[in-house]
């Protein structure tokens, strides 16, 4: 069965029964889940499983689980995990410890995930922050440095393939610069093309062959003064595509954020005119995400070609002592954290 170029959300721990309808007859290529959508892990099970028997098919279910603010699945039923800036910190001390933990903190999420029948994490992240840009990006970064950045995601992505789970590398060119929070406002980057290119879009560069990219609804002015990369053919081909590198499934950030303009059918259309393979509608709203689905095609051409070759890429979790991992992990990063929380 051909699904089509979008991933949906759903309103809350169940799948109802116009929902269910909806999954059936439109075909969205995945799933992605939220706090609304969770309560503990027997409910998450038999949400996920009740979505692929809607669908049909083994298809992905996506979760935004990085630690710290962005973290779907918490306590008391998971654990908590550290925001991004941990990792760095203590890649400063000593990279492979840092890099070290980076990976084992993918491999400990990718089991929490796995065993809830969710199969790709929205991690790890590149960007790159800079002074005065909006703290949505903040401690979730790795770091100011585009090749320390670089090297904590890709050992973060490590581990979460090495567990079974897909990630998806975020936000594609760059969310850090911005100077706004793209869920409230577009933000619009002033700097020079020399400067991304050295910065911001070098930290995407290493981690061009994972399997999957989100886009940054940020407009780059140097580039392309009007759309942002979501919506902008340029900054996907030229940069994203081109310089960049990229070669997996490009999907959309979520197209209900108010960073873009006009209905959803048109803010879904221009990402996938841009060239954006899938379209991410976030908020569970059947209204809105029927308007996703009438402009979403089937999954063709180069866009089914990556999807298929994502999907390919989803392995069999390794052999992993999860008890002895997290006491490892905690007794890494428990210092850096309790410091941050402390200060």
């Amino acid at each position: 069965m051909t699904a089509r170029a979008f991933i949906t959300g759903v309103a809350g721990t169940t799948i109802s029964a116009s929902e269910r309808a909806f999954l059936r007859e439109s075909q969205p290529w995945g799933l992605i889940v939220f706090k609304r959508n969770v309560s503990d892990q027997d409910q998450l099970i038999e949400l996920t499983s009740s979505f692929r028997d809607a669908v049909g098919r083994h298809a992905p279910v996506l979760v935004d689980q990085e630690g710290g603010r962005v973290q779907r699945l918490g306590p008391p039923h998971w654990p908590a995990y550290p925001p991004g800036a941990v990792y760095g910190e203590l890649y400063d001390r000593d990279p492979a410890s840092g890099l070290a933990a980076a990976r084992l903190a993918g491999h400990l999420i990718a089991s929490d995930l796995i065993g809830v029948g969710i199969d790709v994490d929205c991690l790890p992240i590149a960007d790159v922050p800079v002074a005065g840009g909006d703290p949505v990006i903040g401690d979730r970064a790795y770091g100011h440095e585009p090749g320390k950045v670089a090297a904590i995601a890709a050992a973060i992505a490590h581990g979460l393939q090495a567990g079974g789970v897909l990630p998806v590398l975020k936000h594609l060119p760059g969310h850090g610069r911005a100077t706004a929070d793209s869920h409230h406002k577009l933000p619009v980057v002033d700097t020079d093309r020399g400067t991304l290119e050295a910065t911001d879009f070098a930290a995407f560069r290493p981690l061009a062959a994972l399997p999957l990219g989100m886009t940054a609804h940020v407009v780059f002015s140097a580039i392309d003064a009007i759309a942002p990369a979501t919506t902008s053919v340029t900054m996907v081909q030229q940069v994203i595509r081109g310089f960049i590198g990229f070669r997996g499934l490009l999907m959309s950030d979520d197209v209900s954020m108010n960073a873009l303009s006009g209905s959803l059918a048109e803010r879904s259309n221009a990402a996938l005119a841009a060239g954006c393979d899938v379209v991410l509608h976030c908020n569970g709203k059947l209204d809105e995400m029927a308007q996703v689905a009438s402009v979403a095609p089937l999954l063709s051409g180069e866009a089914a070609i990556r999807a298929e070759a994502a999907l390919a890429a989803r392995g069999a979790p390794e052999e992993f002592d999860v008890a002895a991992a997290r006491k490892i992990f905690n007794d890494m990063v428990g210092g850096i954290a309790a410091q941050r929380m402390s200060s």
